[in-house]
């Protein structure tokens, strides 16, 4: 039921809190009206005739009501400013902060209030564009809080574009700022307010700051030809390394991962999505103590398996922090725990093996649409994280069981097709490393073949050197450091030496 209109109000509500004087609030005919003994604010709104249609009352703590028709109102202040040849207006989120502003500027200059707070503020200036669009500037002063930033976002993007600009405050409304004694600085946020642009939009000469950094060198690989192809793992990087089963892929993950940690002090994340917490706790001491401790614990002592633990996963800065869940996940929980720890825990690379655990239903060549689009979406997401992170993720695929012709296990080469799920996982990768060996061939089956399948960084693909598997270590090494645990057959050696001086 619409509340008729309050008539006859001549007394004016004494606002000294607030430090608005009486002229201000009769520039606005912002008076009062007392109702058993408490005093409710009214601000009139009028119509393009110049009529009162409604007026907004406030009362006590914070109690609001409305009288006269509120169908497509003006905006608080409206009638009193011609915006003829007009240079700019302010619009505020309420009646008060409206006359702070116009009080603090003699009340000489346009300001005005949207009616019913910011979850009305897009409507508001819709129903009023062709008065708010005669104006060259729109300096938009919203509160300074979640939903006063995001209603300044969406009102600026209805004016024309270069009309809106969105003032910055320190303190949460202009009132504060008058109230504070920091008037002149209210003043100079609004003056000073950048010109609105939509997220992602930049102009040229903004860039010229980043464009005279020096690029950033990459981590060293300690896989010498890898590393020679790529130049290193650069920060904000989406690498994915894929083979077949058994292969490596996780290990030569993991053996990068260690080094980055224990050599270039890197902060280290590892979502082992289908092992165990203990499990892959132990890889990390079994690389420093070249044994496979899942395995086999013979010869070391607690002393040793401590040295392992403090030089590892406990090394001090650093730090080294572990998702503990196995199997599939939410997606958005996922990113979730991916985002804390890049954000929440400073965590600068993180291992995500393997990304097609994320949707279970994953097995054999064909899977659902659904599926496809899961992958799709986990991709864009990672995707997006790295570039708003600024870090880097690691993460392991599967690839297709082959149609026809050789296995994996029989060293068949993979291709960028070959990666199962979603193509995805192809476009938007910067890196895509593959191994491929023949683990029926008995001379050389530890000898893995490193290919990197794409490089959208450096451009370089291609073969990119040998690693070799020990099974008294459990660790696949460059096969220059790899000598001391695994002979390579000479023929591989030879092939080793002469691919590397034809493709590099």
């Amino acid at each position: 039921m619409t509340l008729p209109l309050i008539k006859d109000l001549t007394e004016y509500p004494k606002l000294t809190k607030r430090k608005l004087t009486e002229d201000t609030l009769r520039k606005f005919g912002y008076k009062c009206q007392t109702r058993q003994n408490k005093i409710w604010h009214v601000a009139p709104y009028y119509d393009k005739k110049g009529e009162l249609q409604a007026q907004h009352l406030r009362g006590p703590e914070k109690a609001f009501k409305w009288t006269g028709d509120t169908d497509r109102l003006q905006l608080f202040g409206q009638t009193l400013w011609s915006n003829a040849n007009a240079k700019r207006v302010v619009v505020t989120e309420g009646e008060i902060d409206c006359m702070t502003i116009s009080q603090l500027q003699e009340n000489k200059w346009p300001v005005v209030s949207i009616p019913s707070g910011v979850t009305s503020a897009a409507q508001s200036f819709r129903d009023n564009i062709e008065w708010l669009e005669a104006f060259e500037k729109v300096v938009i002063c919203f509160d300074n809080d979640a939903p006063g930033r995001k209603a300044a976002a969406e009102c600026a993007q209805i004016l024309s574009p270069g009309r809106a600009a969105i003032a910055q405050l320190p303190l949460k409304d202009p009132s504060d700022m008058h109230v504070a004694g920091r008037g002149k600085e209210l003043i100079s946020c609004l003056w000073n307010a950048p010109t609105y642009r939509p997220d992602g939009i930049l102009d040229g000469p903004s860039l010229w700051e980043e464009l005279t950094k020096e690029p950033e060198k990459g981590l060293t690989i300690q896989y010498e030809e890898l590393n020679k192809a790529t130049q290193g793992i650069r920060k904000g990087e989406l690498w994915l390394f894929t083979a077949g089963s058994g292969i490596g892929k996780s290990t030569i993950a993991h053996e990068i991962g260690y080094k980055l940690l224990t050599e270039d002090n890197i902060n280290l994340g590892v979502m082992a999505l289908e092992e165990s917490k203990r499990r892959t706790a132990e890889r990390y001491l079994s690389i420093y103590l070249n044994k496979p401790l899942h395995l086999n614990r013979e010869g070391i002592t607690e002393a040793k398996l401590k040295e392992a633990f403090d030089r590892t996963i406990g090394v001090t800065p650093c730090r080294f922090e572990l998702y503990d869940h196995f199997g599939s996940t939410n997606i958005d929980s996922l990113i979730s725990k991916i985002r804390y720890m890049f954000v929440g825990l400073g965590v600068d690379i993180i291992i995500l093996d393997h990304i097609s655990i994320v949707v279970s239903g994953l097995e054999g060549n064909e899977i659902s649409e659904g599926e496809r689009r899961t992958l799709d979406v986990l991709m864009t997401k990672l995707r997006s994280l790295v570039e708003e992170t600024g870090k880097t993720i690691l993460a392991v695929a599967h690839l297709k069981r082959p149609e026809q012709g050789k296995s994996w296990n029989e060293g068949r080469e993979p291709r960028l097709t070959d990666l199962r799920g979603s193509a995805s996982l192809e476009q938007l990768s910067d890196v895509v490393i593959a191994l491929s060996r023949d683990q029926t061939d008995a001379e050389k089956c530890n000898v893995a073949k490193i290919l990197v399948l794409k490089n959208r960084p450096v451009g370089i693909t291609g073969e990119a050197g040998y690693a070799s598997y020990s099974l008294e270590t459990g660790r696949l090494l460059p096969m220059a450091a790899g000598e001391q645990y695994f002979k390579a057959p000479p023929e591989i050696e030879a092939q080793t030496s002469e691919d590397a001086e034809k493709d590099f």
